[in-house]
């Protein structure tokens, strides 16, 4: 019994001592980045037994290579970064999402020296104005809205507006556009709606002229060997202690009210999107 005892001390802190270790595409600013997965890789350390740690990353792209080279094994990836991801990882999964995730939108912008309207309907008066994205890999700061505005105007974004340009993150997107450095702009729905909450808009500066339609976007993916790297049924662990989050700090940092389970194919409609406007071989 003593002998077993020692052994199971023994694999346990061997699997301690093999570091855990995760990224996010980087949608905010770092501070807020750092706020929001630092308290996750706390909550997550204790529910793994092993040593969680948080690794950022400067771009989109960054992400992906990341996670492709395996110098992270779980990334929280928007949707067309996770169908990249899982593409360039074969046997890669989606295991959890946010409630939100499932019916995601973006928030089409502008600044109100423009006197626009908000509406139902597709905003057209924004032709011939200066827009700006996201970053050049974001599902709802670039994808999703050069998809649905290019069904509206039946045309490229360069063939649209007086000028195009990517923010590189939603809360940069938003202050431009507040500015008036660009006169729209497309910005994901969650950010907006918590730099709102937070008093960080000055709606006399910037208002949503315009929301899209809902599609997939956020969610985590592992690497499909971790059963094998950090022992048999990681990944079931993992995904549970991801779907029982109920610290109210953690949810709330990203926003979510909940996060459920994932699937690869839950992405499809992005991927097709992807596809569709080149950004997807």
């Amino acid at each position: 019994m003593k002998k077993i005892l020692i052994s199971l001390l023994v694999l346990s802190a061997v699997l301690f001592s093999k570091t855990f270790t995760f990224t996010a595409i980087p949608d905010q600013d770092e501070t807020k980045l750092k706020e929001r997965f630092s308290k996750l890789a706390v909550y997550l350390t204790k529910e793994l037994n092993v040593d969680v740690k948080f690794v950022p990353v400067k771009s989109y792209s960054a992400s992906i290579a990341a996670f492709r080279n395996n110098q992270v094994q779980l990334a929280w990836f928007g949707g067309l970064s996770g169908v990249k991801a899982r593409i360039v990882v074969p046997g890669s999964i989606a295991i959890a999402q946010g409630v939100e995730d499932t019916q995601f939108r973006s928030y089409i912008i502008a600044n109100t020296a423009l006197g626009l309207d908000k509406n139902e309907a597709f905003p057209k008066e924004i032709a011939d104005k200066t827009f700006t994205f996201g970053s050049k890999g974001s599902t709802s700061g670039r994808l999703m809205p050069e998809y649905f505005i290019r069904e509206n105007f039946k045309k490229a974004p360069v063939d649209i507006f007086k000028k195009v340009g990517f923010s590189g993150s939603h809360t940069k997107t938003i202050s431009l556009v507040a500015s008036g450095a660009y006169q729209v702009g497309a910005v994901n729905f969650k950010v907006w709606d918590r730099e709102l909450a937070a008093g960080n808009i000055d709606t006399s500066k910037v208002e949503i002229l315009w929301t899209t339609p809902t599609y997939p976007d956020y969610q985590f993916t592992a690497h499909g060997d971790l059963d094998e790297v950090y022992g048999a049924g990681f990944t079931e662990k993992l995904t549970n202690a991801l779907l029982n989050v109920k610290d109210k700090a953690i949810l709330d940092a990203f926003p979510r009210s909940a996060f459920i389970k994932a699937k690869n194919s839950d992405f499809d409609p992005v991927l097709n999107v992807g596809k569709e406007i080149g950004l997807i071989d």
